[in-house]
This record gives C-alpha cells, structure tokens and sequence, in this order.
C-alpha cells in the first residue's frame, strides 16, 4: 500500500533534520562533555620534586565524583594556562590557527551537505578549537598535549576513501581526528603539533619517581621500610590495574608493522597482562599462560619494563611468602630474565629487589630464584623466540635442558643446554668429545629435515632452534626436525685417517650429497656408489641381509628423468575455444578429464616401480662383486669414486646468475684486453629475464661455477683473484673477479659471504677494497680456530642462516 503524501513528507522533514542536528547541532554537547582529563596518581613531571613521603596508593575507581573534580581541576590547573573567552588574534602563544574539520561523516564526501569546519588554534599547551575565529568566540574543547601524546601523519588511503587528508592527535581521554582538503595543509599541522609534544617535559609515573627513590636511600634501611610502608603501589595487590605502573604513549599502534596477533594501545595491553598475571595465583598449569605473556613481551618491546615492574611489585610482601601462587610470580620472573634484557633504571631497581629478598628470606625458595635470575641478566642478549613449553618446565625447576644433536656415522649426543648456549659452544664441545680437535677441517651444527637442511649460525642460541622445532611439531605439512653436527668447511680431505671418525662423518656427508644430485656422474657409476653404500652397511651379499629403501641407496632424480614427459598441449589463444574447453571441463566431462589423469598417474607409478626394481637388481648384481670387501675399504672405495668430481670437497650454493657486467675503471671502460681470456663465452649475462641457474661452488682453493648436471666447472677463480664480495641487497651476492662483476639472485646471501671470508682468513689473503664500494669488500681476515664455524664477519648485524645444498 503506497503511503499518502502528507507522510512522505514528515519522513523526509525528519530525515533533513536528522542531517542538519548531526552537523550542528552537536556542538552543545561537544562544549559540556569534552574536556582533557588527566589522573593526579598516574602522571607527574620530571622537574617536580616531592617529598620522601609520597604515599601513593593503588589508583582504583571508587573515588566520588566531586573528589575526582576536584583532582582534575587541580591537575588542569597546573597544566593549563587559563584563557580568555575567544581567540585572541595577536596572541604571541598562538603556534598555528587555521579552519579544519573535526570529523567527515559518512565516510564518504556528499556534496550537498556542507562540511562543518571549526577554528583550531595550536599553542603550547594544548591544541584548541572554537565555533568561529571571530573574538570572544566559544571554546568548544581543548586537547591537552603532553610528552605522552602521538600525532599521526596524513594518510593517502583515508584521502581516497573521503577526499580529505588526516590529522590524527591522541590525548589521554580524547582523539582529534582532523581534516583537511589540502595535503601541505595537513603536514604544516602536523609537524607543528610534533615539535610542541618534544618540547615538553617527560612526565614520569609514581612508580618511576619511587624507583628513583628506593636507589637513593638504598643505603638507608629505615628509610626504605618507610618507603614501602607509605606506598602500597610497591606492594601486592588482589585488586585489578587500571593504568599502567609505566608511561606508555596515547594512541593505537603502528597498523603498518606486522605483528601475528592483534594488539590494542600499548596501555591497554600493559593493564590485560596484569590480569594475566594475577591469574597466575590460581592456575594448575602456568606454562601456557607464561608462554603467552612472554610472547606478548616479544611482539611488544615496550611491554617488558613494565612486566617486570609488575613482577616485582606483586613479589614485595606478598600474603603468603613462597606461596604458590608467589612463585608463580617468580617462575614467571625466572624465564623473563632468561629471555628479555630490562632497561638500566628497572635493571637497577630489580637487583635491588633481588637483594632484598636474599637478605630477608636466605634459605627460601624466593631466594634461590633470585640468585638464578640475578646468573641468568648477566647472560641474556635478547631471543629470537620465546622459550617453548619444556623449557620453561626446566626454567622453573632452575635446570639445565638436554639437547639430541645427530652425528652421521657416529650415535647421537646427549648435550646439556642453557638459554643462553650458542651454537658455536655446543660445537666446540662436540668437537672436543669426539676426538676432532686436531683436525684442519671446519664443523658445525644444521637444522636438517628430509625436505630441507640449514646451517645454524654460530651466535645462535640452541633453546631458538628448539623453540622453532617445538613450533614446527604441530604442522603436518613440514615433517620433524633434528640437530645434526656435519662438516662446515673442507680444508683437507686427503689426508683424513681411514679409522677415524671424522672419515665416517666425511663419508656420511658426501653420501647425501650423492642422493641430492650434487655429484654429477653417470648412472653406472651411482649403482656402483649404491652398492658400495650396501657393502659398508651390511658386509657380504646376504638375501637375510636388511636392505634400505632405493631412495637412500640411489639418486631419486635419475629414475624420474626416465619417466616420458607429459603431454601439453599449446594453449588455445581463440576465445570461443577456451570457454568451450572451460565449460566442457565440468560436469561429465570434467569426470572423465579427471579420470584419465588419475590412470595417466598410475601407469607412471607402474613405470616407475619398473625402473626402480631394474635399478635394484643391477646394484645388486654389483653388490655380489665386492665380496670379501671390508667396511673401511668399501668407505674409501666410495670417497674416491666421488673424489673424481672436481667439485667434492666444496660446499654448492644453487644460484641465479643475473649479469656479468665489467668493472668501470678511471676513463669508464672495462678493461677488455685483460678480462678476454677470463670469462668463456659460456658465461655471459642471460638473454632476457629469466637469469641462468648455476651451481656456486666454494673450496679451499677456488670459487667454481657449474651448470647444473654437468662434471666440468664453467669457470674458476682463485682467490687471489677475487677483488670484493659482498650483498647488493638481501638476495643479490656480487662476486668481483678482476675486471668483472657477478651478481646472482639467491636467498644464501649472508652465508656464502661468511663461508668466503672463513676460506680467505684460512689462506691467509688480503685484497684491498674498490673503491666505488668500499662497504661490501672483504675484511681484515683473521685465521679462525680449528674445528669450529667461525663467526661472523664484521660487516654483518647478525650471524646468518641459510641452507645448505637446498
């Protein structure tokens, strides 16, 4: 039924005036309601100075309302210099006065509702905006600007979604969010508001001043129970936090950086972790709330301080003294101080509450905590990721953790680890416990799985590595990890005892550089490596004999290269025939499509099953042959075998090689005559853009190239011709060689750096660098120690990690 005309007339009179009340008449309200309010227990400024009495108790929320005015009056009294009724034009304080928008309603910009602008004026004390620019006119709200407060800039995707650029002020209890048609309008007032909150004074919290306090008076024990007894905000409580013990910026966080969670402002987030940490008391099961809070710390740095503070305060004169819900507290402090490094003001003023309860409590379980967290801060550096769950089980027993590291050719090591063991020193162990000290070559640990294997960086802390592992456990697609300790650097494989166990790790390791295809040979001779592999496992040719999986005897790659390839057909550039094919591909005919591909796979299983079982009887007719063959011969008959590449012995890095370009000397010209016979025409820059992929090959000797499957090298350059090296950028290396430059595309970037620098310290060269680019050239080199993984160069921020024949 259609409404009369008498009606649609009221809706659309009441819709207009709905419009016209949002725009203007909201002003009233806006005068009554808005003013910038900040608590007297939770800021102070620096300059002001107190007594020794502070007495400053837990801010809760049950104060009346006059006596809350009354506090807001005085603190607004102290941080506001009283105005006049209207803009004044020739105020001297007066920064920055202009007409800007409050807010863009609708979210979109509507032409036939004009925008409703407002006078904001910006002093040095707070950024004010009034109804007109017109003398005596009314305030309508102030924004007081403090140390604390944040202005965003402009942001190019609120101009695209509204036609106005942004300006964004947070104050404690209200955010500005101005606009504005004109881009350096909006930066003009932005980099005003910026320069007014670093001029002022840093406010300091009550907890900060007491702080201060406590380490000034450390000497003075009356003084310090006066200071704890007059200030319940040193003490616990059972009642919840409504502002943070620190100060914390105003605002959201930065929206820009990635972080795997989503986080609200800093403030927020420091009063919900106390609510977890009061959780704590009551808990059967600690360690994932404990493993929450910690991550939490890790996504927001920020954060740490003031957990810590949180920490000591609900361990100070606790109900119940080594309680179990006090130490939880305490065990949650232990892995805080083995995994996040303090400020030195909270530094201080922890060792100083770690002292106090060793003096107090001597022989108690509060005291031991102390004397391990006051170990573990002289040792934390900072973690890549939190503790896993059994460390934190260890953490809180005070122990050590036992870490599996897998040795090929030997059994595995048991090592006892900290959260602070490197790499480097569990290495060295190793090295030590295996009888490996006087050999020349280079060892060190590899994140290896059947998918993949990763060099682990000297620097590295063990308890990272099995937090990742732990991390990893849960998803199905990646299958388990393991530590392994291989060789790193071969400085001589010669002359390796054949009754060592360095021989069988040497051994090991050049039997899965055989199964990954980086020993280029042909098939007769990897059935003759895979029967040597049996001889060396099982002895004698036994039918009763265990027998390992074709894979682990015989490249898999080769028997795939005999499958024949699919079929593909070239694709259909007519319209018509694609959407013909595509509506063909479903129903009926999309069953039959999928079961030709389901029989297609098939034969290619049979065929491949046929392959391997020839492949298997082959190897085993020439297993018969080695009858009467020991294990240690079997081993050096293999080793020599793989010797005949040219490359064994080097450790191959799959690159892109995206330009050769020649070096630029004093007149801009490559020096042709001398780079001639130096580069073969088959390594020139690739035709296009798909870069030519390349084996780099680095030895003791020489830097080689190979083309992938293929025994001879392209090129090899010693070292004594290698001018500079460096990173371009994350994944582009550039090797300089003479008169040339090499740039490849790989994601190994700060490991074949490391690994060159390992080979130039160990032979002892030293190139001066380019000058166009001093900053990537090689380093001063120093000989490393034998038997271990050097650390990193100079030029690095951190030890890398890369893989590793991957």
């Amino acid at each position: 039924m259609p409404f009369p005309g008498g009606l649609w007339w009221l809706l659309c009179c009441r819709q207009g005036f709905t419009l016209l009340r949002r725009d203007y008449g909201e002003t009233d309200r806006e005068a009554d309601g808005e003013a910038e309010e900040e608590a007297s227990f939770e800021l102070r400024a620096q300059g002001d100075q107190g007594s020794l009495e502070v007495s400053l108790s837990q801010p809760t929320r049950s104060s009346s309302g006059s006596e809350r005015s009354l506090l807001v009056a005085e603190e607004m009294r102290s941080l506001i210099v009283e105005k006049g009724p209207g803009p004044v034009e020739d105020d001297p304080d007066v920064l920055v006065k202009g007409w800007l928008q409050r807010e863009v309603r609708g979210g979109v910009r509507t032409p036939w509702i004009r925008p409703r602008k407002y006078w904001f004026v910006l002093t040095p004390d707070s950024l004010d905006y009034y109804s007109s620019n017109e003398k005596g006119a009314r305030r309508l709200g102030s924004l007081v600007l403090t140390s604390l407060c944040s202005v965003l800039w402009p942001n190019k995707q609120t101009y695209k979604e509204t036609g106005y650029w942004s300006v964004t002020v947070f104050g404690r209890k209200h955010c500005y969010r101005l606009y504005t048609e004109h881009l350096n309008e909006a930066v003009r007032w932005v980099c005003a508001v910026q320069k007014v909150i670093d001029s002022k004074v840093p406010v300091q919290t009550p907890t900060q001043l007491l702080m201060r306090d406590v380490e000034e008076h450390c000497g003075s024990p009356e003084v310090l129970e006066q200071i704890y007894r007059c200030n319940p905000i040193l003490r616990y409580t059972s009642s919840p936090l409504y502002a943070p013990l620190l100060p914390f910026p105003y605002g959201s966080l930065d929206q820009s950086a990635p972080a795997p969670r989503s986080y609200t402002t800093l403030r927020d987030e420091a009063v919900k972790l106390f609510n977890s940490l009061q959780q704590l008391e009551s808990e059967r099961d600690p360690v994932p709330l404990m493993q929450g809070v910690l991550q939490t710390c890790l996504d927001l740095p920020p954060l740490v301080d003031e957990i810590y503070c949180q920490l000591v305060k609900q361990t100070t004169e606790p109900p119940v003294a080594g309680g179990p819900g006090d130490l939880h507290y305490w065990q949650l402090l232990t892995c805080m101080s083995c995994t996040f490094l303090p400020s030195p003001p909270v530094l201080r003023f922890l060792h100083f509450h770690l002292d106090r309860t060793e003096s107090r409590f001597p022989t108690s379980e509060m005291a031991k905590y102390a004397c391990f967290i006051r170990e573990a801060l002289g040792k934390t550096k900072g973690r890549e990721c939190v503790p896993s769950l059994e460390e934190i089980l260890v953490l809180m027993r005070r122990q050590e953790m036992i870490c599996t590291v897998h040795c090929p050719g030997a059994p595995a090591c048991s090592v006892a680890i900290s959260s602070h063991t490197t790499a480097e020193e569990v290495a060295q162990e190793l090295v030590s416990r295996l009888g490996l000290s006087q050999s020349p070559n280079i060892f060190a640990l590899y994140e290896q799985s059947r998918r993949r294997e990763q060099l682990v960086g000297s620097t590295t802390l063990l308890a990272d590595v099995l937090t990742r592992f732990e991390n990893l456990a849960g998803e199905e697609q990646d299958p388990p990890c393991r530590l392994c300790f291989k060789h790193y650097g071969f400085l001589d494989t010669e002359n390796v005892p054949r009754d060592s166990l360095e021989f069988s790790l040497l051994f090991e390791q050049a039997h899965e550089m055989v199964l990954r295809g980086y020993v280029p040979t042909s098939e007769e001779t990897l059935q003759t490596l895979a029967a040597l592999r049996l001889q060396s496992l099982n002895s004698d040719f036994s039918s009763r004999a265990p027998f390992p999986r074709l894979e682990e005897l015989f490249p898999p790659h080769v028997l795939h290269a005999r499958l024949p390839a699919p079929h593909r057909q070239p694709p259909n550039k007519c319209r018509g025939t694609r959407l013909r094919a595509g509506l063909l591909a479903g129903g009926l005919w999309g069953q039959a499509l999928a079961k030709q591909r389901a029989e297609r796979d098939q034969r290619l299983r049979g065929r491949l099953r046929e392959e391997g079982a020839s492949t298997m009887a082959a190897i085993l007719e020439k297993w018969k042959l080695l009858q009467g063959m020991g294990r240690p011969e079997a081993m050096a008959a293999y080793l020599a075998l793989v010797r005949e590449w040219p490359g064994f012995g080097s450790t191959l890095f799959d690159v892109d090689l995206r330009m050769v370009r020649p070096q630029l000397g004093r007149d801009g010209a490559g020096d042709r005559g001398r780079g001639a016979a130096l580069m073969p025409l088959s390594l020139q820059s690739p035709v296009g853009d798909s870069p030519q992929r390349l084996w780099l090959g680095i030895g003791a000797k020489a830097v080689s190239l190979y083309k992938p499957g293929e025994p001879e090298p392209l090129d090899s350059f010693g070292y004594s011709c290698i001018s500079s090296f460096g990173a371009s950028d994350s994944s582009t290396f550039r090797l300089s060689v003479e008169d040339r430059d090499l740039l490849f595309e790989t994601s190994q970037v700060d490991e074949i750096a490391r690994l060159l620098h390992t080979y130039l310290a160990s032979a002892g060269v030293r190139r001066p660098p380019q000058p166009q680019e001093p900053a990537t050239s090689p380093p001063d080199p120093t000989v490393p120690p034998r038997g271990l993984c050097p650390t990193a160069g100079p030029w690095q921020h951190q030890p890398p990690v890369g893989s590793f024949h991957s």
